[in-house]
């Protein structure tokens, strides 16, 4: 019936089509719509017209859809798990919803506002846009590494492109013939032909360098959020963080905001117009002193092209960018209201600015002054409620929201020093960003947060066993919470803000194990993975230390009276990877110091979704889970041939 579906369809390019009756033939002639600007998925869109918003809310599993003058909530429909961006069908037909833990995009009807049809695609869908006669939807495959090209008359996928690591958001060219996808993680752009339908280049976003200060704005590019081009399709902004990875973690010199900006002529970056703290990003506030932002997420052009306004989701501020007058900022508004900004549109006018507020799933409202160079941004108002209920517990929506904001005034205490950072700033989207970061103990992989609080000790050498531990790390790392001493018993409020915290990290569908792309289609162990799980469970000795439910034996380490505790030692292992910059520690003033390390010995990591957290080691130094495994050097290991370690390879790889 798919004439039935281009009768639907608006007008701009003409097709003409036979409708036959039993009576006689009727030439019916209409026109196909096609868009007319470049499109990139995100959290919140506005149609081309400019009266209606879609907002995903993603961890309510439903799809918010408004009145963009009213502001009122004109339906709320049900979608799948963890919606996490939307595509408009060029004639505003259909929204297309990426529904990341579910692995398919729900199709909803606007004119019937609820879900018509659902897609299956690869495993955790995230970005997706469709062609500009959106006769094709293209859907990044977070979690496969993939690109799914979706015939959308027929609604299934035709072909599954491999693009590499953790692909993210999805962008059209207006004249529709190339796609960029940057990769979440590694700072890598796909660019990619849609009629060749292949990667033709990669734009790597270069590391900013080492500064004789470290506290000016250096690192390599990671947690790629967007990438917005502007109203001439000349350029693009892409809202990233730099990560310096050679110098001891501190909060003032390891994390920094960045906006990168990609000339599309040539499809390369343009270092010297990249956006960095301290130099483009230099705005001081009424005591003199700069303004820390953090976090940056989404993009916003006015129409003319003449500012660009970025949120900061941490630090949950607006940057405005003066793009006619040197390209710098020339305001930031400090504290949208409402919790943690992650979507941004604008109106067709250019007067209104639509903030999505992700936690608190509300909608804030900024009126931009207009284009003029002297216009100042303001708040209007109070923010919109977007839902109807939270469907999480009270204290998992708390803790959740304390861990993805660097808002240093919000608590009972601040998270961060001087707005500077968030849990997500290094737990990427929550989880792990695949860096290895220096620590007066020596280089420290950061971990993922999948089933953490199932898995025994906190840290990699196993010195934490209350997660209020991790005062430490908000002390020495992020900067907050330095009036308090953590020898001492802690203020109850402060201790309430690590549980509330450890809750969201404990709830099931927090971090989920994503699903391993290593098994058969029915789920199935390959015979390679089940030769590997014979030899896991045998010759290779490895449930010595991998085993139980969560794959790792430190949930053992408790006291006589079965409570875990980091005074028990006998379950970290020296495996023979120690790094020449690890050193031993006395402790800490949680663990009384009585909690040393000797800066060899480890705790054993889960091996949950492993396939997706590498590297490995304490220290990141192995790149592949063959190459963990080789190394594993103690007598408790057999020497194993290529093949086992193959096999017991591909039998890790498949454990979710």
């Amino acid at each position: 019936m798919k004439w039935k579906r281009l009768l639907q369809l608006t007008i701009l390019s003409a097709a003409t089509i036979v409708v036959a009756s039993c009576q006689h033939e009727q030439a019916v002639t209409i026109k196909q719509l096609v868009r007319d600007h470049a499109a990139h998925s995100d959290n919140m869109l506005l149609n081309d017209k400019g009266d209606t918003l879609y907002v995903a809310n993603m961890d309510i599993n439903t799809v918010s859809i408004l009145d963009a003058k009213t502001k009122k909530v004109q339906a709320e429909v049900s979608v799948g798990k963890e919606p996490r961006q939307l595509a408009l069908s060029p004639d505003d037909q259909y929204v297309y919803v990426s529904c990341l833990y579910d692995n398919q995009v729900d199709v909803i009807s606007t004119k019937e506002k609820k879900v018509v049809d659902s897609i299956e695609v690869g495993i955790q869908p995230y970005g997706l846009v469709t062609s500009q006669n959106g006769d094709t939807l293209y859907v990044a495959n977070y979690q496969s590494g993939t690109l799914s090209i979706i015939d959308t008359d027929e609604r299934k996928e035709k072909k599954e492109l491999k693009i590499g690591d953790r692909p993210r958001t999805v962008t059209i060219t207006k004249d529709g013939k190339k796609l960029y996808v940057p990769h979440y993680l590694d700072g890598d752009i796909s660019v990619i032909d849609t009629e060749k339908e292949k990667v033709t280049k990669t734009i790597k976003l270069a590391a900013s360098p080492d500064q004789p200060d470290r506290k000016k704005s250096q690192g390599v590019p990671n947690t790629v959020e967007q990438f917005v081009i502007s109203p001439d399709g000349k350029k693009a902004f892409v809202p990233h963080l730099l990560t310096n990875i050679d110098t001891p973690i501190n909060f003032e010199e390891t994390i920094f905001p960045a906006v990168s900006v990609i000339d599309l002529e040539k499809d390369e970056e343009i270092i010297d117009e990249r956006k960095e703290l301290f130099d483009e990003i230099n705005i001081r506030d009424v005591k003199n002193e700069n303004m820390i932002v953090s976090n940056p997420y989404d993009v916003a052009f006015q129409p003319d092209g003449s500012k660009a306004y970025v949120v900061m989701s941490g630090s949950e501020d607006l940057v405005v960018f003066d793009l006619t007058r040197g390209g710098n900022a020339t305001q930031i508004l400090r504290r949208i209201k409402g919790d943690n900004p992650r979507g941004i549109a604008i109106s067709k006018d250019g007067q209104t600015l639509f903030v999505h507020n992700a936690m608190s799933h509300d909608l804030a409202t900024i009126q931009t002054g207009g284009d003029s160079p002297y216009a100042r941004v303001k708040m209007t108002g109070e923010p919109v409620k977007l839902i109807k209920k939270d469907p999480l517990p009270k204290d998992v929506r708390e803790g959740k929201t304390i861990f993805y904001s660097a808002n240093s005034d919000e608590f009972a205490a601040s998270i961060t020093g001087n707005n500077w950072m968030s849990c997500a700033s290094c737990h990427a989207d929550g989880d792990m960003n695949r860096l290895t970061l220096m620590t007066p103990k020596g280089p420290r992989n950061i971990p993922s947060n999948v089933v953490t609080t199932e898995t025994g000790l906190f840290l990699w050498d196993g010195t934490r066993n209350e997660f209020a531990d991790y005062i430490h790390t908000v002390q020495g790392e992020m900067g907050g919470m330095t009036e308090l001493d953590p020898a001492k018993p802690m203020p109850e409020d402060v201790q309430h803000m690590y549980d509330l915290i450890f809750a969201f990290l404990q709830d099931p569908n927090s971090f989920p194990p994503p699903q391993s792309p290593y098994r058969q289609k029915d789920g199935r162990l390959t015979d390679t993975a089940s030769q590997g799980e014979q030899l896991f469970n045998g010759k290779g000795n490895c449930l010595s230390c991998h085993g139980g439910e969560f794959f790792t034996d430190s949930p053992k380490a408790v006291n006589e009276e079965g409570k875990l505790t980091e005074l028990n030692t006998n379950f970290l292992h020296d495996i023979g990877t120690g790094n020449k910059l690890d050193v031993p520690s006395k402790g800490d003033a949680r663990g009384q110091y009585q909690n040393p390390r000797d800066g060899k010995k480890f705790d054993t990591p889960t091996l949950r979704g492993v396939w997706a957290t590498a590297p490995y080691f304490h220290d990141g130094s192995a790149e592949t889970i063959e190459e963990a495994i080789e190394r594993h050097g103690n007598d408790s290991i057999p020497k194993l041939s290529k093949g086992e370690v193959t096999a017991i390879a591909e039998y890790v790889k498949s454990i979710e």
